[in-house]
């Protein structure tokens, strides 16, 4: 029995995807097939039942999951120990970012990570919240900034900060937004992005409480900023709150006054790097540039 096939069997596991899991994994789809094939030919089970366009794991596949888990992180509490007990943290840390830089004060924790650990090769890439979500559980990410209505259960995560979101819309909807219930809010024009995006998550989860769906009128591929289409009178979007309300006061935009979106920003790892002297140092280090408790 190889790492490298519990390892497939775990990613295709949580993933429920062959091609998404030889991705998150950097190998090619016939390579993950043939290690789980040689994996279930050792351990003389089926772990999976193969379907036309999707695999699925048999009850015995699940059983053995929560096995494979622990097999992996005893390997990585290892390999962590082995590479503390060098005295240098070495390796690659590639860390998730989300939009805004400023907000998730990423110069502040690489110029620190940089001064504590200099021999490790630090390394981003920006994303959406689910998205890095998802290769973190998997690997794929070292760790990753998040941000959703509450904290994932297949990481770990350091909460940093709540955020608030207003809804806003044209200077031009001021009386409509005044006045208009939930059902009218989700009437109106809405700027859309990815389904992967924090803001698009918490615009449907904000109507689906309500038992509504919002009107996307237009699906944009990016949404680094709704600002300037909302003043545009594109439609109505989800906007962090320090910015929608002075842009508000500059009458750049009108503000819905029932309610607001809050979620949750956090920085989360995997639940097999907990041990991981760069993790480690790297929580300890974010907790210092956002001040908080130990």
């Amino acid at each position: 029995m190889e790492i490298y096939q519990l390892r497939s069997f775990v990613t295709v596991a949580r993933l429920g995807n062959l091609t998404r899991a030889a991705e998150a994994l950097h190998v090619t789809q016939p390579a993950v097939t043939a290690q789980i094939k040689a994996l279930e030919e050792e351990l003389g089970v089926t772990l999976f039942d193969r379907r036309p366009g999707r695999i699925v794991l048999t009850r015995t596949g699940e059983m053995l999951v929560p096995d494979a888990d622990h097999i992996l992180a005893g390997i990585g509490g290892l390999l962590s120990k082995a590479r503390a007990l060098q005295g240098s943290v070495t390796g690659t840390f590639l860390i998730g970012t989300l939009g805004d830089p400023d907000a998730l004060r990423l110069g502040s924790l690489l110029s620190a990570m940089v001064r504590a650990m200099p021999v490790l090769d630090i390394k981003t890439r920006q994303g959406h919240s689910e998205a890095l979500r998802e290769l973190v559980a998997t690997g794929a990410l070292r760790a990753a900034f998040y941000i959703g209505p509450n904290t994932p259960r297949d990481v770990l995560a350091l909460p940093l900060q709540t955020i608030h979101y207003r809804v806003v819309g044209p200077p031009s909807f001021k009386d409509r937004l005044l006045h208009a219930g939930w059902r009218e809010l989700a009437d109106m024009p809405w700027i859309g992005c990815s389904p992967q995006h924090h803001a698009q998550v918490l615009l449907r989860d904000m109507f689906a409480r309500q038992g509504l769906s919002p009107n996307v009128a237009i699906d944009m591929d990016e949404f680094a900023s709704p600002h300037s289409l909302v003043r545009a009178g594109v439609g109505l979007a989800l906007l962090r709150e320090d910015i929608a309300v002075p842009a508000g006061a500059r009458d750049e935009m009108a503000i819905w006054p029932h309610a607001r979106a809050s979620a949750l920003l956090s920085f989360i790892h995997g639940t097999t790097t907990a041990n991981d002297p760069a993790t480690v140092e790297t929580l300890a280090l974010l907790r210092s540039v956002w001040r908080l408790g130990s």
